[in-house]
């Protein structure tokens, strides 16, 4: 590249709030030249322009700041708990100064055109102020809430009062004193303005179309012990990075279902008591997966609201029941609702009574006209996407992002964007942003990509840019990722609902910070993995995929690494057994059936232990007989109990989970055998039991669906009795075993072929396990067996032996179905409420039950 063409910068930035500056101040001190353009007159971003009454962060002030510097952390001293717009501000300002960063700042310039040019490798850009710029690199740090949603009321030219917008308020601020105000918009701009406003103005009316949840800050001066935490600000930054969003807290473990009313109410008025958000949706696992836990947390919020206003009327209308609690942003408050109490505050809902048009002496809504003085509209912003796409920024061949984006957010870790090289987004859709403590994670991203800029400059390479793979994986990551949560739910800004025609996905990454951390440091660590570098000596791309296992998965293996447990195989069974009843004890419980009986029947060698579940519908009904998982050593007839409860309401069966005696103490046969007594029992009593004679079918999970597999071999060999379908989830099928799903997924995924070793060494001597009853793949004879469905996971180390078995029985004439399911391991399938991504195979489970049983149903 010739010196007359090369580009004038190193990197341009658009915006000068948090993450301009440090993108400034990092460069800086990477030797790199940067500039950034900013459309007001000062740094700070969304908190120069948002200066509306009442305007505060929702993130506590000691989190809320910078950690890259020490001595920065240190010397500035927050005032209050949760810090105001101006002193926000002021600490923007400080860190501007104390950095010596505006020299490199364009004020009062908006970016209007930003052009790849392939020839160059370089960006072109264009602003407001006539300049062209051209820099190697071209970063938008333009916030993701500072595009505002434009004013969709007809008439808004004809009213003759003044009109605000909480967004852009006047930096001189308003007095309301003496005036009639309407205010449109309930959330969080209008529910930390409304008191305010409504405390200066002669008399207030607020049109709400959806009540919003919000709890009181309980602001005031920095508890003692959070201002201690400064006395160990990295560590405790350190903390943070490695939490669900962004500020250290428990991280629950357990489920709101689990636990008792009395407890759960106990840790909601904590939390409540406490005045903060960020682990409002957490303090139990299942809050933000599940319906009815989340609504546990919600009529506690409904009640607080209720509480507080005075009229019933109002409480309705303002108390939130149109989406669960927290798949909207929850909001602080300062006596929101107690404003509702006074008698020169009036609220409008209008959903019931809809605004027909704005007025030249205030609003017409279909009921009511109103006149006003001052209108001010809290109608929010046309988020993370919005401020992107204000900008023409056009990619390789002319490609403009907004096409790009016609149907949604197309990005690579919510950083990069295929086709547009060089390019970069500081907390842009795809990562968990808005969903975290901003700060943190603007500096992870800035961090991140100075350090790719970094290796880029030592392996002498000029461009970047993310490859559709990688791009199209992570965006399908990220939609089965807030998919599985309740957040779909919610006609929120995270789901783009609040601005017509805007595609409806979830725009923020919901798997949290940690694992998007850990994402991002993974993508690094594989030489940049899913990425093409172009530059002088040529190209390289690592492509691929980031996640290849459901988000729910690596979740629960993220879980368990952090646990640090010990491998079962290196336990004794009783000290495994022990480990796993431990790990059982805090699982969702599943939902409720009609009735659970415990009971006992005959085994092999003694009485063995069952537990019945019956479903709450009119019997009789046909019934499956269970056996359990856990290698022939571990569980028992209860310890899949979820998953029992799960399968009897969907299949509607009664389900029979039967104990069988475990190794080492009863190894090879014991367990089959108890598994064909416990069939030939619950055949022979099947009416009393509470079911239909004749409709009887067996499952089995894991070493269960071994025992499931050679149970209905013996019962062809003996005659009987007759079950009319198997269902066989991830089985063990044969003891010889080296597949390549065995060597691929040996280590990683719960289920190890360290551990399969070690079971099957508990369970069978090395002589015995070809034999078909325990080996049932390497059976003589498969035929005459019932039709079986054959469930795998396509990262289990039995995968391929099931998939063998499926296709032996198959080419036998038994009518066998195998359905392998991507990205779940070995334990997904019976993991009721903590992989909600396997519930589709749950659902294929129970209707091959039904199916088997359909033949029976009277006509």
């Amino acid at each position: 590249m010739s010196e007359s063409n090369r580009p004038q910068l190193d990197v341009i930035v658009v915006g000068a709030g948090f993450a301009g500056l440090y993108l400034l101040h990092k460069f800086r001190e990477m030797g790199l030249s940067a500039r950034a353009f900013e459309a007001g007159d000062d740094v700070g971003g969304t908190w120069y322009w948002n200066r509306y009454p009442g305007a505060r962060c929702d993130i506590e002030s000691i989190d809320y700041s910078f950690s890259f510097d020490p001595e920065l952390e240190q010397e500035w001293q927050w005032s209050e708990k949760y810090a105001t717009q101006p002193e926000i501000l002021r600490y923007a300002q400080h860190v501007a100064d104390r950095f010596d960063l505006r020299r490199d700042i364009s004020f009062a310039t908006r970016v209007e055109q930003a052009v790849w040019d392939e020839a160059g490798s370089c960006w072109n850009v264009t602003t407001s102020q006539g300049e062209t710029v051209s820099g190697r690199f071209f970063i938008m740090a333009t916030g993701c809430l500072s595009q505002p949603k434009d004013i969709d009321i007809e008439g808004i030219e004809n009213f003759t009062g003044a009109i605000y917008r909480t967004h852009s308020w006047p930096h001189e601020g308003v007095d309301f004193s003496g005036k009639t105000v309407g205010i449109i918009g309930t959330g969080s701009s209008g529910i930390q303005s409304i008191p305010l406003i409504a405390g200066q103005a002669d008399h207030t009316t607020v049109f709400q179309r959806t009540a919003n949840y919000s709890i009181p800050a309980g602001n005031g001066p920095i508890a003692p012990e959070k201002l201690a935490v400064k006395q160990r600000y990295q560590d405790y930054r350190e903390e943070a990075r490695w939490t669900s969003v962004g500020v250290p807290g428990k991280q629950a473990m357990d489920f709101a279902l689990t636990v008792s009313e009395e407890e759960r109410q106990q840790r909601y008025q904590e939390l409540w008591d406490k005045g903060a958000i960020p682990h409002l949706g957490s303090e139990f696992a299942d809050l933000l997966l599940d319906e009815k836990a989340n609504d546990t947390l919600a009529e506690f919020v409904r009640g607080k609201i209720r509480s507080v206003i005075e009229d019933s009327e109002v409480a309705d209308i303002l108390t939130p029941t149109e989406f669960p609690i927290c798949t909207k942003r929850a909001c602080l408050d300062t006596h929101y609702y107690q404003t509702f109490n006074k008698p020169n505050v009036d609220i409008v809902d209008i959903k019931r009574n809809p605004i027909v048009s704005i007025t030249a002496t205030g609003i017409a809504t279909k009921e009511q006209n109103f006149d006003f003085d001052a209108i001010v509209f809290a109608t929010g912003f046309d988020a993370m996407t919005g401020a992107l796409l204000a900008i023409d920024i056009r990619g390789r061949e002319g490609q403009s992002l907004k096409d790009k984006w016609a149907h949604g957010p197309l990005n690579y870790l919510g950083l990069t964007v295929s086709g547009f090289p060089n390019f970069f987004m500081i907390t842009g859709p795809g990562s968990p942003s808005v969903l975290s403590n901003m700060i943190l994670s603007i500096e992870q991203h800035v961090e991140w990509i100075a350090d790719c800029l970094e290796h880029m400059s030592k392996a002498g390479l000029d461009v970047i840019d993310a490859t559709e793979t990688a791009e199209s994986g992570w965006v399908e990551y990220g939609t089965a990722t807030s998919d599985m949560t309740l957040f779909p739910q919610a006609k929120s800004w995270y789901m783009g609902a609040n601005v017509p025609g805007k595609p409806r996905v979830c725009l923020p990454y919901v798997g949290g910070v940690a694992a998007y951390r850990r994402v991002c440091n993974d993508v690094a660590a594989q030489d940049y993995l899913g990425f093409r570098f172009d530059g002088p000596d040529g190209s390289r791309c690592n492509d691929g995929l980031v996640r290849r296992q459901q988000p729910d998965v690596v979740a629960l293996l993220e879980m368990l690494a952090d646990l640090e447990l010990p491998p079962f195989e290196s336990l004794s069974p009783d000290e495994a057994r022990a480990m796993s009843v431990a790990m059982n004890a805090g699982n969702p419980p599943g939902p409720q059936v009609g009735a659970v009986v415990d009971g006992s029947f005959p085994g092999a060698d003694g009485a063995l232990d069952y537990r019945l579940y019956r479903p709450d519908s009119p019997g009789p009904h046909p019934v499956t007989v269970y056996f359990h998982g856990g290698g022939w050593v571990l569980g028992d007839h209860t310890s899949d109990d979820a998953f029992c409860r799960d399968l009897c309401v969907n299949a509607d069966s009664v389900i029979i989970s039967a104990n069988y005696r475990h190794a080492p103490e009863a190894r090879f046969p014991a367990a089959v055998d108890d598994g064909f007594a416990a069939v030939q029992w619950v055949s022979d009593n099947i009416e009393t039991l509470g079911g239909m004679r004749g409709a009887l079918a067996v499952c089995g999970w894991s070493a269960g669906g071994n025992i499931a597999a050679v149970v209905c071999q013996l019962a062809r060999d003996a005659g009987g009795p007759e079950i009319k379908g198997q269902v066989l989830i991830t089985p063990v099928v044969d003891a010889g075993d080296d597949s390549p799903s065995m060597t691929d997924n040996a280590e990683g995924f719960v289920l190890t072929k360290a551990l399969m070793d070690w079971f099957w060494d508990h369970y069978a001597d090395p002589s015995k396990r070809a034999d078909p009853k325990a080996s049932p793949l390497l059976a003589p004879d498969l035929s005459g067996l019932p039709p079986a469905l054959v469930i795998t996971g396509e990262f289990d180390p039995l995968r391929d032996q099931g998939k063998a078995y499926a296709e032996a029985l198959d080419a036998a004439g038994t009518g066998a179905r195998h359905i392998n399911y991507p990205g779940q391991i070995h334990t997904s399938f019976t993991a009721v409420g903590a992989i909600p991504t396997a519930n589709g195979s749950r659902q294929d489970i129970a209707a091959a039950l039904r199916q088997y049983f359909k033949a029976l149903e009277p006509v």
